[in-house]
């Protein structure tokens, strides 16, 4: 299968000059450990799986003893299963001035990553790798980072096709998990059905405590049921014939495993936090769909769902756009008490860039009106849009754009 180069590849070699350790965490089989091997090709570095039972045995009872034998430089996969590595890694980091001596992939739960930042703090680089963008499939990636003025967008424009409603839905349907790209839909049902079954409900018993499966398999299909909505507890533990505690136990579980994106409200003290829920996601919108039992990108498409499945896909691109970006970002949505929502609050450098998400070719422009809210505080304001289903980049006014949604 051929690579497809990574826009975390940027980042990831560049912390490789600054950190002794490295650790990209995200879901199974998103591509962490092809980057990493595909990065080390050429060099001497040791790979070793923690998946494999004898090397876990031997990392958990004598981890000494376990990096004799697989020796640094090296490229440590499924890190999570043997936690008792991290002492041994500082000792060895502290002992050497070498950068990029340990190379690690690991799911993002919080028990780790509370263990890797006590236990490496100052040591080791933390990146996280999502699924496929829309850009890496396209085989299109950028130095820079993404500018939301006008200028900026139309010379970001000039590298992509035309956006296209069908091209969309595939993307959305298809998903970005590198196995399934290319293939069938009896072989993706197949794979999703397998990733639920071996993967995701093993890590949910094995590292988040879930003891009854067939109620995390409703409970999963329920999530998948609220994608782009906010969250309700109470929804999701009458799915599931669940407690709310528990739903909220299972959800942390689900975000830990890299399966869903919580996006948090947005608040500070000129702006008032209106509401505390935040907002569901998929990290992929294939297994979401999957989950749904949408059968083909047209029934994707025309369903009453589209919408939904259009918003998950845009926020994930940004989701993405960010976490690979060379500049730090936060992302929020933003909701008042009259239930007036702005759907992205990207927070840059102090500046807030409001974005609207329409699955629309022709949205209505007065949607920008919402973003004089940030007027009233002493915020500012920055570039931002509506993104949506229109072919190019067109002005709305001074600081807003059309923006389509295959250029994010």
């Amino acid at each position: 299968m051929t690579y497809l180069k990574r826009e975390l590849e940027r980042k990831f070699l560049k912390m490789n000059t600054h950190f002794k350790a490295i650790l990209v965490t995200g879901a199974r089989q998103v591509g962490k450990t092809t980057m990493l091997r595909h990065l080390a090709e050429g060099s001497d570095r040791t790979y070793v799986t923690l998946d494999n039972r004898m090397a876990r045995d031997l990392a958990k009872s004598d981890p000494v003893l376990f990096f004799q034998v697989y020796q640094p430089p090296i490229l440590i996969d499924e890190i999570q299963k043997a936690p008792e590595l991290f002492e041994q890694i500082k000792i060895m980091c502290d002992a050497s001035e070498e950068k990029g001596l340990f190379w690690i992939t690991g799911s993002q739960q919080y028990a780790m990553m509370k263990q890797v930042r006590e236990t490496l703090a100052g040591r080791i680089g933390i990146l996280n790798l999502y699924s496929l963008s829309q850009r890496e499939k396209q085989g299109i990636l950028f130095e820079d980072d993404l500018d939301l003025s006008l200028q900026g967008l139309v010379k970001r424009q000039l590298s992509f096709p035309k956006n296209n409603i069908v091209n969309i839905f595939h993307h959305i349907w298809t998903g970005g998990m590198p196995d399934v790209q290319n293939v069938d839909s009896e072989i993706r049902d197949e794979y999703f059905n397998s990733y639920v079954e071996t993967y995701l409900m093993r890590d949910a018993v094995e590292v988040g405590g879930v003891t009854d499966t067939v109620k995390f398999s409703k409970f999963l299909s329920a999530c998948a049921a609220l994608v782009s909505q906010q969250v309700n507890y109470s929804t999701l533990a009458e799915a599931a014939d669940i407690s709310e505690p528990t739903a909220k136990t299972w959800l942390h579980v689900l975000q830990g495993l890299g399966i869903v994106y919580l996006l948090k409200p947005y608040e500070n003290n000129e702006l008032k936090r209106l509401v505390k829920m935040p907002k569901l996601y998929f990290c992929d919108t294939a297994l979401c769909a999957y989950l749904s039992m949408w059968m083909s990108p047209e029934t994707l498409m025309n369903g009453a769902a589209s919408g939904h499945y259009y918003e998950n896909y845009v926020v994930m691109e940004f989701v993405k756009t960010y976490a690979y970006a060379k500049s730090k970002a936060n992302l929020f949505y933003y909701r008042d008490s009259n239930a007036k929502e702005i759907d992205i609050f990207i927070e840059e450098n102090d500046t807030i860039h409001p974005i609207e998400i329409k699955k629309s070719a022709n949205p209505d422009r007065r949607e920008t009106k919402k973003y004089a809210v940030i007027d009233k505080t002493s915020l500012k304001k920055g570039c931002g849009g509506i993104v949506c289903m229109c072919e190019e980049v067109i002005p709305i006014d001074a600081q807003n754009c059309f923006i389509p949604s295959n250029i994010i």
